[in-house]
């Protein structure tokens, strides 16, 4: 009806005014010689927000008395997000049993010296139109809230109790033991191997140390870990100097007063720390290989079936992100890129970097080619994962091992001025995002004491030249490579011979002979 009436009045405005004023407002092409450059007529001039030339620096950090670090950046908005970043993580459990910290993000935000239950922390940021989260990585444990800006200090008192007054009663114990087990289910039945993948590369190339321990509680270990043994490990690692508080849309001032109201001089509930304990194991990277045979034949879980595949991921050790050098091995890794060789963003996303022009549009059976980067405090690794059928791994490696050994070779400017632009946008479109920039505030400032801002890093980018990119590809393939491999194996090549491809001249692998198949 809607559509009939507009085509009624553009009809009578055709007749009334003619030809010229029916085109005018009937379609875009109202003003077709005003180029874009221009603005259009009788459209107001547009007026700008002015911003502080101070706000470049608005980063700014406090340090407590007892060492904890408060970090803020204010944004406008009627929400924030604050959270505190342990340095804790999977990386710290050698001298403990597997698997410490991935029962801490379980449990995080159950029932505390002053909430008798989730569901009562639930409601209480339900006051504030809050949410809640932790997540645990290798090095890293985060608490995180986003709430109204009012509500700031019932955010960080939360906070506080949920991070040095946890109950952790049996019952929440049963029930993360109940939660795990279906995650290590899910985590071998899931179509997407990437996870599973990514654990078996770290536990290749860092055999049983710090990085290459399971960020995973193992099986035999879901029932040996208790109260007693979570606040032993919390004793050690959960210290105000380990700890940051990080805040994203709130005034400094007033989230350093929460945090000498609520975290200065609180003792937790497992009482002094022992920092003698600390493991401050420095990352030693070894090389290998971690191979799991698995029917990859009836994964598919819809109407669709997805094909059996073989999948393979190559890593060499690359840097930390404190050296120089992680600014180039960034731009490295956006110059490979890859993906899948379905892309549903349509045609074009992606397809000038080199693991789209060199291996998807080459080999039609190729299923996957994708460029990662892990980087540490300590360390770093930068792996190519790839799938195609299980008779086509020998071949599969060969291309990989191929694109590693050019890596060393010519940069072109263009490619490396692509991937440098890339780097840069999806840098500050990440940093749209209030959660992110908490995040990105609160893990710099955890590990270097200060932060890097965005323009910092996007002239980082900018200084990065051909002969970087040369210079720290051919330090990178002096490495032991790292491999994981997943499904059927019966064609996956040795791993001396893939280890020999990436040190000839060609990345091709020895020729093998064989008088029967």
């Amino acid at each position: 009806m809607a559509a009939y009436i507009c085509r009624f009045r553009a009809l009578r405005r055709f007749q009334k005014y003619g030809l010229s004023a029916y085109r005018k407002y009937s379609s875009g092409s109202s003003y077709p010689n005003v180029p874009l450059s221009s603005p259009l007529p009788y459209i107001p001039k547009p007026v700008f927000a002015t911003v502080d030339g101070e706000e470049r620096y608005e980063t700014r950090i406090t340090v407590l008395e007892n060492g904890l670090q408060v970090a803020s950046q204010n944004k406008f908005g009627q929400f924030c997000t604050v959270g505190i970043l342990v340095n804790s993580g999977s990386r710290h459990e050698a001298k403990r049993l597997s698997g410490i910290s991935h029962f801490i993000e379980k449990l995080a935000f159950s029932s505390t010296a002053q909430f008798g239950s989730k569901d009562e922390i639930l409601l209480t940021l339900e006051k504030h139109g809050g949410i809640c989260d932790c997540q645990t990585s290798r090095d890293t444990t985060m608490y995180a809230v986003s709430a109204e800006t009012k509500g700031l200090d019932t955010v960080v008192s939360l906070l506080s109790d949920v991070v040095l007054q946890p109950r952790l009663t049996d019952e929440e114990l049963e029930m993360t033991r109940m939660a795990i087990r279906f995650e290590l289910e899910d985590l071998n039945m899931r179509p997407d191997p990437e996870p599973l993948l990514t654990e078996m590369i770290h536990a290749a190339a860092y055999r049983e140390n710090t990085i290459g321990l399971s960020r995973y509680t193992p099986s035999e270990n879901i029932d040996k870990i208790d109260q007693k043994l979570l606040h032993s490990y919390m004793q050690t690692y959960f210290i105000p100097e380990r700890m940051v508080l990080a805040g994203v849309g709130v005034e400094h001032e007033q989230l350093v007063n929460c945090a000498r109201k609520y975290l200065l001089g609180v003792s937790p509930v497992w009482g002094i720390a022992k920092q003698a304990d600390v493991d401050k194991s420095v990352a030693q990277y070894t090389g290998g290989i971690s191979k799991i045979e698995k029917d990859m034949s009836d994964v598919s879980l819809g109407p669709t079936p997805i094909p059996e595949l073989t999948h393979i991921m190559i890593g060499l050790e690359s840097c930390s992100f404190l050296e120089d050098d992680f600014i180039p091995f960034a731009v490295l890794n956006m110059m490979m890129g890859g993906g899948g060789s379905f892309s549903a963003g349509g045609p074009g996303k992606g397809m000038f970097t080199r693991l789209y022009l060199n291996v998807l549009n080459r080999h039609h059976w190729m299923y996957n080619a994708t460029s990662y980067h892990h980087s540490y405090e300590d360390t770093g690794l930068l792996c190519i994962h790839a799938s195609a059928d299980p008779r086509q791994v020998r071949e599969m490696v060969e291309i990989i091992t191929r694109e590693f050994i050019l890596m060393s070779g010519a940069v072109g400017e263009m490619e490396l001025e692509r991937a440098k632009t890339q780097l840069k946008s999806m840098l500050m479109m990440n940093l749209e995002s209030r959660p992110v920039i908490f995040e990105d505030v609160g893990r710099q400032v955890l590990a270097t004491g200060t932060r890097k801002l965005p323009h910092e890093l996007c002239n980082l980018i900018n200084n990065v030249k051909p002969n970087d990119i040369k210079r720290v590809a051919t330090k990178m393939l002096r490495n032991k490579p790292a491999v994981a491999a997943l499904g059927d194996l019966t064609e996956l090549p040795t791993y001396e011979h893939i280890q020999a491809a990436l040190t000839s001249k060609d990345g091709r692998l020895p020729r093998i002979y064989r008088l029967f198949r």
